[in-house]
This record gives structure tokens, sequence and C-alpha cells, in this order.
């Protein structure tokens, strides 16, 4: 069979062809112009500063005063003011918050089964923190209803939040979280050493540690664009002023994994700090083995007070970005002193604020950890 082509089909198809040509380089062009604008971006300086808190507990004496204030309504009203500048003066702060938002449900209530009113969370994020730590022991306190609803409360303040899921596939969706801040991509992951003993029910999800697990989220988290790696573990054997050794296996293989940041948290009392060179990057890699306590209702010395974590990430022009600074401060959770004073978050350089017949207390707790602090911490000093 034959094919006859006219002159005019063939100048139709000549035509038809450039176009198609001319679509197909502009998309390439387009592509290689994103591309191009992308790699300028990351290789463009930039500065991000992340500044760490510990556990944001909720004891039953914290309730009880905080209905008393609020009349009924739960009023955290003072408790960060005196904090909330250095809070919000870094570009992104995040704190554990230990205790599930019940709604209500069987009570609020503290030790063992916490339980604690929405606007609790609300004065955290008023304060400026900006990511909200929820795998912890205490996650599952009000079981999956618990879990779920927190969570739910934590969108609706439009918060960051990691650590706990709806179900197993919305943390495939949501894991890795990688954070954009000041233009440097950050993952943040979020996992605890178990739940107390009490299981997930109603499929909610809870990070744990699983070595499997965490090293396949810490590789799909430098796949998808992450420039800095931070986990934050829940670990540690309560009230022991020195890390165990389990933190530091797990330290070791976080580390070979190539994390840049090791946050640590459930001690209830501080623990050592390190920054020190991974042979895995080539760049630092920050450990903190506790914060301690943010606010409680603690009474021995070492767990009435908590250390934060400053530190400050850098890009450089050939587009690498790494942890180059590191500084802790210490401050103390003081207890109501009458009147319509409530639970108060007080940094060490407003020790004045601090009531008088609590002075005791506080100087137990900050000599405490500044001994740990000079005798086995690696490159990271008290705030300048």
């Amino acid at each position: 069979m034959k094919y006859l082509f006219s002159p005019l089909l063939l100048l139709c198809a000549l035509i038809c062809m450039g176009a198609c040509g001319n679509r197909s380089l502009t998309a390439d062009s387009t592509a290689s112009a994103a591309t191009a604008a992308s790699d300028s971006s990351a290789a463009k300086p930039a500065v991000a500063t992340l500044y760490f808190v510990g556990d944001a507990m909720q004891h039953q004496a914290q309730l009880d005063r905080a209905r008393e204030l609020g009349a009924g309504a739960y009023s955290y009203a003072g408790c960060f003011d005196l904090i909330a500048p250095t809070v919000k003066q870094a570009d992104y702060s995040i704190v554990n918050l230990e205790v599930p938002l019940g709604g209500g449900r069987g009570g609020y209530t503290g030790f063992p089964c916490f339980s604690a009113p929405d606007s609790f969370a609300e004065a955290l994020k008023e304060a400026g923190f900006d990511l909200f730590l929820t795998a912890n022991n205490h996650t599952l306190d009000r079981k999956d209803y618990g879990l779920r609803r927190t969570l739910q409360v934590l969108d609706s303040l439009q918060v960051d939040h990691i650590g706990t899921y709806a179900d197993a596939r919305q943390r495939e969706q949501l894991v890795p979280f990688i954070k954009e801040v000041n233009g440097i991509k950050i993952a943040f992951l979020n996992y605890t050493y178990g739940t107390n003993g009490i299981t997930a029910t109603d499929g909610a999800e809870v990070s744990l540690i699983d070595r499997q697990k965490m090293e396949h989220e810490i590789k799909l988290a430098r796949e998808r664009g992450a420039e800095i790696v931070c986990v934050c573990v829940h670990w540690g054997v309560e009230y022991q002023l020195l890390e165990h050794q389990s933190q530091r296996d797990l330290a070791d293989f976080l580390t070979r994994q190539g994390v840049d940041i090791i946050m640590g948290g459930h001690p209830h009392v501080i623990q050592p700090m390190h920054m020190t060179h991974n042979p895995a990057t080539g760049r630092q890699t920050l450990l903190v083995y506790s914060l301690g306590n943010f606010i409680s209702n603690m009474k021995t010395g070492d767990t009435r007070g908590g250390a934060s974590l400053t530190c400050t990430i850098e890009r450089d022009a050939e587009g690498h970005a790494r942890v180059t600074n590191a500084f802790y401060d210490t401050f103390y959770a003081a207890k109501p002193s009458g009147g319509h004073t409530n639970f108060r978050v007080i940094p060490a350089e407003m020790a004045d604020s601090i009531p008088a017949a609590q002075l005791a207390w506080w100087n137990t707790f900050n000599n405490a950890a500044e001994r740990i602090f000079q005798k086995h911490n690696t490159n990271i000093s008290r705030k300048p």
C-alpha cells in the first residue's frame, strides 16, 4: 500500500514537529532552570537557631492551681512569661509535651496517668514553642482516644508535632517531618523507649525505639532533601545524672547513621552534653542525653529545674549545612508562693525572681547541674 504526501501535508508535519520539539525544549529548559534555581538556593549561606527544652509535665498540684486561678477554666497565666522572650528569640523552638490532652474525659489527672487541659498546650504555643514532641512513656495514658485527641488539638493550634500518629498509615505519610528553618531543611524524628506497658488497642501509632525503623526513616529524610537530621529520643533511667549504657549504645548507633543532633529526655534530671566530630559525616554531632524537666511539680533537688540547649546551624557558600555552635542555660520551675502566683519557669539570669523560700532548692539544683556539666560536657558551655 502506498502513502502519498501532498506538499501541504508535508509542510504541516514539519510545523508540528518543530512545535513539538520547541515544547520539549521549553520543558527541558524550564526543568533545568528550576534545578539550577534550587541548587543556587541550597548553596546560599544561611543561619538558623534551634532552642530545646525538656519535659513539660502536669502534676495534680499544677492542675489544681491552674483551675483555681482560672475559676475552673485552667489558667496557665504567668507560667512562661519570663522565659518566653528567649523561646521566641530562636528561629525554631522544641518542647516535649509529656501529657495527653484528654479533653476532660475521666477528669484531668496527674501522675501516674496524666491528662491535661488544652489550655496547657495553648500556653506553650503562646510562649513561642513551634514543635511539640509527643512520643513518650505517657502518650497512651488516655489510651488511643487521648493520643488522637492530642493530635487534633495540636493541629487546631497550628503547631508542628511529631512522634505519635492516628494510625500506621498516617505515620507513613507524615514521617519524616522536614521543616525549612531560614531556608535550611531540617528533619525532626521522635522516638520513645515505651509507653508504661499501655498498648494501643485501636490502631494508634507511637514511634518506638526500633533501630531498623529508625535507620529507614533517617535514610528517607536524607533522600527527601534534609540537610540536617535531628533525632529526639525518650530514653534512659529516671533520676540518674549520668547516662545509662543503653543511651550511649543508641547514641553511637545514631551517630553512625549520620544524625547531626541527638536530643534526649525522660530522666527528669539533666545529663551531660557533647559536641564531637563525627567520622561518618565529617561534621560535628550534637548529643544531649537529657535536658531534665521544663515545668513540673517534682520535689527532689535535681528535678526542680532543667536545662535549655540553643544550637546554631549554618550553611556555607558551597551548600554544606552543619551544626557550628551550642550552649546551655538552666532555669528553675518555681512553685506558687501565695496570692495569685502560678507555677513559673524562671531563667538563671532572673534568679532574683525566685521566691526567697525556694532559693535553697534553686541552689541545690543549679550547683549539681553545673558540677555535671563542667565535669562531663564536651565543647558545650553555659550561655555567654
